[in-house]
């Protein structure tokens, strides 16, 4: 079984990863989105993300109290600078909330009914894994709408890949 610590390793490289995203856009760019159906900006993206570690690390793991707003998230626009630091202080109480996880054990908060069915609402681990797995897709999310926010043309379906890493690990 993988270790809290480590987990917190490859959280931190998709956290880390997706400031950067907002960090290359600025303030103007990063909360803009592109024009393409149910695409959110990227300042969008990471405050949900941000919401997403508060509640289900604090609430659901931890059995903290938290003031989410859900809907706030998707309507989120500011300084890149505040945003990052809000991500900071995110990672840094999400370590605090998980010094006490017990992987195997029920959530010490309150999960909807259809979430406690699924392994994500039926264990602390469940929903750490879930933690991970949603910041991990959204930063995917963010390096594409990054792509195309700073694109001058989209490339055709024949252009050939370019690979952009964004990982900490060296690809041959």
């Amino acid at each position: 079984m993988i270790t809290t610590e480590d987990l917190l390793f490859f959280l931190d490289e998709v956290l880390d990863a997706m400031v950067r995203v907002v960090e290359t856009l600025g303030d103007e760019l990063a909360c803009r989105r592109p024009e393409i159906d149910s695409i959110n900006s990227p300042y969008v993206t990471l405050a949900h993300c941000i919401g997403v570690m508060d509640y289900w690390g604090g609430q659901v793991i931890a059995g903290r109290e938290t003031d989410r707003d859900r809907d706030a998230e998707f309507r989120a626009s500011g300084a890149v600078a505040d945003l990052v630091a809000r991500a900071q202080n995110a990672r840094t109480q999400l370590a605090r909330d998980l010094e006490w996880i017990s992987p195997y054990e029920a959530p010490r908060g309150v999960v909807s009914e259809s979430d406690a069915s699924l392994p994500l609402g039926s264990s602390q681990g469940g929903a750490l894994v879930h933690v991970y797995s949603e910041l991990a897709i959204h930063r995917g999310h963010m390096e594409i709408c990054r792509d195309i926010l700073l694109s001058c043309t989209v490339a055709m379906a024949t252009d050939l890949a370019v690979h952009q890493s964004d990982s900490r690990y060296p690809v041959d």
